[in-house]
């Protein structure tokens, strides 16, 4: 017996895109975190959204690192310092505490070898935030069981052949993997499935997202 279709993605609300009200929240929680002034690194910059915000908001001394030619041209455009190339290859040029934060928002789950770039970026930085969807949101879970495949919407768009290979992370994976590698986690912001409203309970299974900082133990 076959899936039934995927039903059609929600339309945005107020005309702002999923990916637009990502980039929103990630702009209101690093702002409160990062101090002026601060010395920021952005893997998987993207046009640099983030860090021009950083640069004008904060004072903040930016540098992107992106794959793509075009997002690097976009940060350009915008007056951020970015570099194209393999984020794990740009890491290894940076001696120890040169930035006060890395950023990993919304690519950790793209990395070939995730575990190598977030040691690195702890030793490269003094601090690192990380976001990312969890993908043990209950409406994944829900979707699953129901009808034995990956949910589609605007965070998973396409087909599982349709894309390019990824390891979804769930919360619980992260909180592991911070204790595998012995960081310690200072601040955790959780939101519900909009992506906006504070997840106060069992984020886990009702966070859509989540964004973690963390420091050498």
């Amino acid at each position: 017996m076959s899936a039934p279709p995927p039903a059609p993605a929600p339309a945005p609300a107020n005309g702002v895109t999923r990916e637009q009200l990502k980039q929103r929240t990630d702009q209101r929680i690093l702002s409160e975190w990062i101090a002026p002034g601060s010395r920021v690194l952005d893997l998987g910059c993207g046009p640099g959204l983030l860090l021009e915000h950083l640069q004008q908001a904060k004072r903040a001394q930016v540098v992107g690192v992106d794959s793509d030619l075009q997002s690097v041209i976009g940060c350009v455009g915008r007056g951020v310092t970015a570099y194209q190339g393999d984020i794990s290859k740009v890491l290894n040029f940076y001696p120890a505490d040169s930035f006060d934060w890395v950023v990993c928002s919304r690519t950790v789950q793209e990395l070939a070898e995730p575990r190598q770039v977030l040691e690195r970026a702890l030793v490269v930085g003094r601090r690192v935030a990380v976001g990312f969807v969890n993908h043990g949101f209950w409406l994944n879970r829900w979707n699953m069981l129901r009808h034995g495949h990956r949910v589609r919407n605007e965070v998973y768009p396409g087909a599982w052949y349709e894309g390019h290979p990824s390891n979804p992370v769930a919360i619980g994976d992260f909180e592991e993997f911070c204790a595998a590698v012995g960081a310690r986690v200072t601040r955790r912001a959780f939101l519900a499935g909009d992506w906006n409203t504070p997840c106060q309970f069992w984020p886990q299974l009702l966070a859509g997202y989540a964004l973690y900082e963390f420091t050498r133990a």
